[in-house]
């Protein structure tokens, strides 16, 4: 195959050094598929990348590529693989890689499912990693249990608004802090409790069994909001401190009971297709925000960081 069309960065910087450029298309291996991307959605470890606030552990390799998730076709089937045809309409992550922000991605069948059959790739990566962090971080990190208090911050971002979807589906009273201006939409997805993160008071809040963190900011302070037995589940680091985030959450899984678990999936076909099943079934609604073309990635990543934001920042590609 000919060249294919990808976002890179050769240094790290500001959205402005997101281009589209050309990398050989991959050729699948023996116990790989390709896959023919439509769409991927963006997400806040991409700019923790892009801007280099992890540049201690990414690295100075350049250039680098972008994208963890993916939903579009099989285009082409490695000659160890089953189970698997061309032309399969499927959806996947790459967990700990990047490079979905491009025309076609190469992965072993493990990484990709099924994707769901009432939905479009725009509306079906809206949802992907969002509820795989959610199932995750909810069932797996934090064993909630129906009926307990869940706390949700960033009820509205990409993240955020299918954790408060996934928490309802588990039976918890889902409490989500977002801006005013969202509070509607946040409680149109099935939350309990709406509040403005900028004028509700830490003490008015009460006690919560578990926390879900996909803010990274004053994770210490929302540590004290938990009842005994509570569990805090960070998402996302801190934008600005990154480093000093991961070394708090570290620090607390040693120190006191209050214990913040750090979050790491590697999300496999048996927890891809779980997704898919509440999607076809109606558990989950599609939570777009704002469609862009490849070559407007930079808006995206900029749109993303100015915060606000409805739902998946989805960058479309074919």
């Amino acid at each position: 195959m000919s060249d294919m069309r990808a976002a890179l960065f050769d240094r790290y910087g500001p959205p402005e050094v997101l281009y589209v450029g050309k990398l050989p298309t991959p050729t699948p291996a023996p116990e790989e598929v390709l896959v023919r991307v439509h769409a991927a959605g963006v997400n806040g470890g991409e700019l923790l990348d892009r801007a280099g606030r992890l540049r201690l552990v990414t690295g100075r390799t350049f250039p680098r590529t972008s994208g963890i998730d993916f939903a579009g076709e099989v285009a082409e089937v490695g000659s160890s693989v089953t189970g698997v045809r061309e032309g399969d309409r499927v959806w996947g992550l790459l967990g700990r890689k990047t490079g979905s922000m491009a025309e076609y991605v190469a992965v072993r069948p493990r990484q990709i499912a099924a994707a769901p059959e009432n939905l479009t790739p725009v509306q079906a990566i809206s949802l992907l990693a969002g509820g795989a962090t959610a199932v995750t971080a909810l069932r797996e990190k934090a064993a909630i249990k129906p009926g307990e208090r869940l706390l949700v911050r960033g009820g509205s971002g990409g993240v955020g608004s299918v954790m408060v979807q996934i928490g309802k589906l588990f039976g918890a009273h889902v409490v989500a802090l977002a801006s005013a201006k969202n509070l509607d939409f946040v409680r149109g997805l099935g939350a309990d409790e709406t509040l403005d993160y900028r004028t509700t008071r830490l003490s008015e809040l009460g006690r919560f069994d578990v926390i879900a963190d996909t803010v990274g900011t004053q994770q210490s302070r929302f540590r004290r909001l938990l009842a005994p037995g509570g569990r805090m589940v960070a998402v996302t680091l801190d934008f600005n401190r990154p480093l000093a985030s991961l070394a708090s959450i570290l620090t607390s899984t040693i120190h006191g009971s209050r214990r913040i678990r750090g979050f790491s999936g590697t999300p496999d076909t048996e927890l891809l297709t779980q997704i898919t099943r509440y999607a076809e079934h109606g558990d989950l609604v599609p939570v777009v925000d704002t469609v862009h073309p490849l070559d407007r990635i930079a808006d995206a990543h900029r749109a993303l960081e100015a915060g606000g934001v409805r739902g998946k920042h989805i960058i479309q590609i074919r």
